[in-house]
């Protein structure tokens, strides 16, 4: 950074320490993109994200930055957000479009009814009969407390970690690597927290409910 750099990615907490400690000036940024925006504008990043930005744009200005925006969903709310960044002509790219089958035609989809009471004992069931001992899964929960309680619970037979908001990010790295690697099969993870892995070559996505 000292030396002038021509891109810069990073989370909204890490870049703004190193404005407020006067390490970064972005007052030539020609360029500003946000990934996941919908997760950005939504979880408590719009304020960091705001500050951030107030740097680069000035109000009705042509000069502002190229601003582009990428999700893979687009609440009608995010476009009203996006507008301050964004020039009143901006262009809308949907790369999805009316298609009904959005997911891979080579995955098997299954859903299974059951008492929440049952879910540990079953999701184990599902994780023996379609991912093995030697198969990978990654379960997917609403909360943290459901990710620890789950990947202790003596239902799921083989190795077994969680990965959600409240571990350090050195161990997330630690625990994202071991299941690259294959030291333990059962990855249980937080939805947030699970946003952009690149992991290849799992047998078994178990969402533990309905996303809501």
């Amino acid at each position: 950074i000292r030396s002038g750099i021509d891109i810069l990615v990073g989370t909204p907490g890490r870049i703004k320490d190193h404005l407020q400690n006067g390490k970064l000036d972005l007052t030539k940024v020609k360029h500003v993109v946000l990934d996941e925006v919908d997760q950005m504008l939504d979880m408590g990043f719009a304020e960091q994200v705001e500050d951030i930005l107030r740097v680069a744009y000035k109000k009705d200005s042509e000069d502002n930055p190229q601003t582009l925006l990428f999700s893979a969903t687009c609440p009608h709310w995010v476009y009203d957000v996006a507008k301050k960044y964004m020039k009143s002509r901006y262009e809308q790219i949907d790369l999805i479009g009316k298609r009904t089958q959005k997911a891979a035609t080579t995955v098997d989809h299954l859903a299974i009814e059951c008492h929440w009471s049952q879910r540990a004992a079953v999701i184990g069931d599902v994780i023996q009969v379609y991912s093995g001992s030697h198969g990978r899964t990654i379960v997917f929960c609403e909360t943290k407390k459901e990710a620890n309680e789950l990947a202790l619970n003596a239902s799921i037979k083989q190795d077994c970690q969680s990965l959600h908001g409240d571990i350090p990010q050195k161990q997330r790295e630690i625990t994202l690597k071991g299941f690259r690697n294959g030291t333990f099969k059962v990855l249980v993870a937080t939805n947030v927290a699970a946003r952009g892995l690149d992991i290849p070559e799992v047998d078994l996505v178990v969402q533990s409910s309905p996303p809501k």
